[in-house]
């Protein structure tokens, strides 16, 4: 459904802010361990998360990856697949189709659609805050 640089981007966030949210600083070779991705591959995706005001970094020796903790409120799922996918998974087919529409719609046209309005209302309402909520407590974890 995602792409996996936007998968990762995901997991990246999380873990960031998850580090951040303890007011740690994180280095690119911790970010890509944490999230079981090559070193080059999540140096790219951080910088599409800088870019798009996700994460901040900052370079140096006391340098590293963090997310203000008022961003951790403000960034929804929706925010980072946007960013890294940008936002054709809530307009595109679900056969692929090009010309796909209301008026000429594929044969799992409304059953895709309905399931794409729920995807798109469950990432705009969750926050990084939440899903790292739930990483603290151990319901959840980001690699094997």
């Amino acid at each position: 459904m995602f792409s996996k640089a936007c998968e990762y981007g995901i997991r990246a966030a999380i873990f960031i802010a998850g580090q951040s949210y303890h007011d740690r600083k994180v280095s690119l070779k911790e970010v890509a361990a944490a999230i079981e991705s090559p070193e080059a591959y999540t140096s790219k995706i951080l910088v599409q998360l800088s870019r798009n005001g996700i994460i901040n970094s900052s370079k140096g020796p006391l340098g590293g990856f963090l997310m203000d903790k008022q961003a951790m409120t403000e960034v929804t799922l929706r925010t980072i697949v946007s960013a890294i996918d940008g936002n054709s998974i809530f307009t595109s087919c679900g056969l692929g189709l090009k010309q796909c529409n209301e008026k000429t719609p594929c044969p799992v046209h409304n059953q895709f659609k309905a399931i794409r309005n729920d995807l798109e209302k469950m990432l705009e309402t969750t926050t990084i805050k939440s899903l790292i909520a739930d990483l603290g407590t151990g319901l959840t974890f980001l690699k094997h």
